[in-house]
């Protein structure tokens, strides 16, 4: 059963009333900031999830639908959503961070490279020209595949099949 504060709020939000939100605030961001620190120890983050989810919350007010969920159940999945949600996206940017200490780029030395391939113009230069136009672009010039297809007007398969075509008769090359 709704308390009269739950419909006083609901009522607000559909309405578009911001009175609502400092209602909301005022009643449930306690219970919610708790329910978001059982997920996210920083205060601070955990602060800012609290807002995210009030900002959600207005967004959204709309489609809260008293009859599926009481208020605070509705509050309380937003607010734990966006708990998970900061998580998982704090620990995708620290797994894509590149980490420089553990990067051998710097480590290599003559003796590692393959002499053979520091000579790959001069090899690229034996293909038909049609297949040393398309790798050019693509490898030297650094242009995409359509880049390439609209910068040298050849159909997007032509260059498909010519970049194809052109690796197969380099690696003859390479690998006899």
């Amino acid at each position: 059963m709704s308390t009269t504060l739950e419909i006083e709020i609901v009522e607000l939000l559909k309405n578009g009333d911001k009175k609502a939100m400092a209602l909301l605030y005022e009643n449930y961001s306690g219970a919610l900031l708790g329910v978001i620190k059982k997920i996210i120890s920083d205060n601070d983050l955990a602060q800012d999830v609290l807002q995210e989810s009030f900002i959600k919350v207005w967004k959204n007010s709309k489609s809260y639908n008293p009859e599926k969920a009481k208020l605070f159940t509705w509050l309380y999945r937003i607010a734990y959503n966006s708990a998970i949600d900061k998580v998982r996206s704090t620990t995708n940017k620290s797994q894509k961070e590149i980490q420089i200490e553990d990067s051998n780029v710097y480590k290599l030395t003559t003796n590692s490279l393959n002499q053979d391939t520091l000579d790959i113009k001069k090899h690229l230069s034996s293909l038909d020209l049609k297949y040393q136009i398309v790798i050019n672009a693509l490898f030297f010039e650094g242009m995409t595949q359509q880049e390439a297809s609209d910068e040298l007007e050849i159909p997007l398969g032509t260059i498909k099949s010519r970049l194809k075509i052109g690796l197969r008769e380099l690696k003859k090359i390479y690998n006899p």
